[in-house]
């Protein structure tokens, strides 16, 4: 019998369902990544340290959503560039018209100074404590106006802004 140390991390799978479900519901598929010297991005694209990335049919040529790595070639501002991102560093996956996906925790290391690349909310192991839960959603970064919560719908980013990462317990 395989313990949970010895078996694969789900993150692969997730992103590739996650593809998957965009993909099949007319939705464009978005990545945000955790960008360091493992991940091969144009870095002039770079934003405090992450970068999203449009994964979408139409936007990339050669996609291969590997157990290890996302692999691609797409195009920024008209010159071809190969990216390859490790899954370890994608922070989450989510459709571009409803912000509805998935966020992940991202190790840090630990003996990095001033880590200031960690996402709000997130864990610097990435790793639950026993007893807590590492559930994390994609919300707009304003409050709902409605104030509305419990079990309803998650709430819809307005349009032209992206979505925030907000840990719930």
């Amino acid at each position: 019998m395989m313990n949970a140390p010895d078996s694969t991390s789900t993150r692969p799978y997730l992103i590739r369902a996650l593809y998957e479900w965009c993909t099949d519901n007319g939705f464009t598929p978005y990545v945000a990544v955790l960008v360091d010297e493992t991940v091969r991005v144009p870095r002039e694209y770079v934003k405090d340290g992450e970068i999203v990335l449009n994964i979408s049919f139409d936007a990339t040529s050669s996609l291969k959503l590997g157990n290890d790595f996302i692999e691609f070639k797409a195009r920024f501002a008209g010159t071809a560039r190969e990216i390859t991102i490790p899954v370890a560093k994608v922070i989450a996956i989510y459709a571009r018209e409803n912000g509805q996906g998935m966020a992940f925790p991202v190790a840090v290391p630990s003996d990095v100074e001033g880590a200031s690349a960690q996402p709000e909310g997130v864990a610097l192991d990435g790793l639950p404590e026993a007893g807590e839960s590492k559930v994390v959603q994609l919300v707009p970064s304003e409050p709902d106006e409605a104030g509305t919560g419990g079990d309803s719908e998650p709430p819809k980013p307005p349009s032209g802004t992206r979505p925030t990462l907000k840990r719930v317990k």
